[in-house]
């Protein structure tokens, strides 16, 4: 029997996800609505594998991860989730996560990436995949160091900041509403950013600020 630990503060998603894996006759499926619960739980109990939302209160699915693995827990992890993970994908890996799989995926593709994360083997999302390969060609091509960077390169404080919230998968609604500014200007601080950076994405904003030592991996 499979037993999948899935941690979702939305408890209508979880009762879904369980009703769709648990069709798998060799599925079993324990729903935490809490990170705090699935490390009590977690404490006396193991599971085949484990299925993380990766923005929840309190404790997001990083550092869940984090803890877990802390914990000299072993199993897999999977990040169930609706929002994007490129910005954060090497915090993702370094955290002890093993794939990731979208709640928006298909009853077929949520089972596969279950049974793959089982077996030691993980699905990583096509989009995923294309833009850290272009990010990587765009990367080397520059051969830059990271003093010549921050030469070249001025990021202010502030800009920083707005990177930092980037890298958490905030919004530009959200950041607004963080710093007290409009969307637009968030759009204009951005627009900025990517051309201080040389680039054309938010993704690729995380991880030349990561690579460059602009912002570091930590996610609060």
């Amino acid at each position: 029997m499979i037993k999948i630990m899935l941690v979702d503060d939305h408890p209508v998603i979880g009762e879904g996800s369980k009703l769709i894996i648990e069709k798998e006759e060799d599925m079993k499926v324990t729903i935490v609505d809490s990170p705090g619960k699935a490390i009590d739980i977690l404490k006396n109990e193991d599971f085949t594998i484990m299925l993380f939302d990766l923005r929840m209160k309190g404790m997001n699915g990083i550092e869940l991860t984090k803890h877990v693995r802390s914990m000299g827990k072993t199993a897999p992890v999977l990040i169930y989730t609706g929002h994007e993970v490129d910005p954060y994908f090497n915090t993702l890996i370094d955290a002890g996560v093993s794939g990731f799989i979208s709640k928006t995926s298909s009853r077929e593709e949520l089972i596969q990436a279950i049974r793959y994360g089982v077996k030691g083997k993980a699905i990583v999302p096509v989009s995923l995949f294309e833009q850290l390969r272009k990010s990587e060609v765009r990367v080397d091509e520059t051969e830059t160091t990271s003093d010549e960077v921050a030469s070249e390169v001025s990021i202010n404080p502030k800009e920083q900041e707005i990177l930092k919230e980037v890298a958490k998968g905030k919004s530009n609604k959200e950041i607004a509403e963080l710093f007290y500014k409009s969307p637009r200007t968030i759009e204009y601080n951005l627009t900025e950013i990517f051309k201080k950076l040389r680039v054309k994405t938010r993704a690729e904003a995380v991880l030349k600020s990561k690579q460059w030592g602009i912002i570091t991996d930590e996610i609060q």
